[in-house]
């Protein structure tokens, strides 16, 4: 069973380090959103992210302990050649449009394409709609975006950073699937070593419809209600 570690619990041995990237526009919460998950802080009155920057929490997955490392990409236009490089090495992404904002989630699509043109093949990958707080301004449908991710087998939840909805669930989807895939793999490659052939891994995703809850197809158990 997963469950989230401690704020700050830096004393304990790590069995795996994950680096997970947060990409999509300017000002759609993205730092809110790795604030509230690192710190369980929110602050109204964030400034943009110049450059890169990045936070880690310790949780334990099925009794493992994940180091997660999450970079904070600038959304503005003119650091994106910038933090192209940031990609490499990133295992899990998380992809943030603003729910009162139709054009950051018609960017959508751009920024999928350049994540999967920069990271690795088997990167795991959650759609987010983030300031859920702001429902009475809602500029798109959670219908669209669940119809975008099952369409693209991307992961898919709706949050508030402000009121810390969904936050720490979406990290913990990204990170078991992550932790799921990682032992998946081990576990082929040494069948396929033993059998002569060469490692291999899928990693196929699915979005289940309901209250905003998503659930990896290997691992039913890893979301909480």
């Amino acid at each position: 069973m997963a469950s989230s570690g401690g704020y700050g619990d830096a004393s304990q041995k790590i069995d795996y380090v994950f680096k997970v990237v947060l990409i999509g526009d300017s000002a759609v919460g993205k730092s809110q959103i790795l604030s509230r998950y690192a710190r369980n802080e929110f602050s109204l009155d964030s400034k943009a992210t110049i450059g890169v920057e990045f936070q880690t929490r310790t949780m334990v997955i099925q009794h493992k302990s994940v180091k997660a490392q999450i970079w904070d990409t600038a959304g503005q236009e003119r650091y994106r050649a910038v933090t192209s490089a940031y990609y490499r090495g990133a295992v899990g992404a998380m992809l943030v449009y603003d729910i009162t904002k139709r054009q950051t989630f018609d960017h959508i699509p751009r920024w999928l394409e350049e994540l999967r043109s920069h990271a690795d093949k088997n990167i795991v990958i959650i759609l987010i709609g983030n300031k859920t707080d702001l429902e009475d301004q809602r500029a798109v449908p959670t219908e669209d975006a669940k119809e975008f991710a099952q369409k693209e087998e991307l992961f898919f939840l709706e949050t508030s950073a402000l009121e810390a909805t969904n936050v720490e669930e979406a990290f913990l989807t990204v990170l078991t699937e992550i932790f799921n895939i990682v032992n998946k793999k081990n576990l082929v490659a040494g069948e396929d070593q033993a059998n002569g052939n060469p490692a291999s891994l899928s990693g196929k995703k699915i979005v289940i419809p309901g209250p905003a809850q998503v659930i990896p197809e290997k691992n039913r158990m890893c979301c909480r209600s």
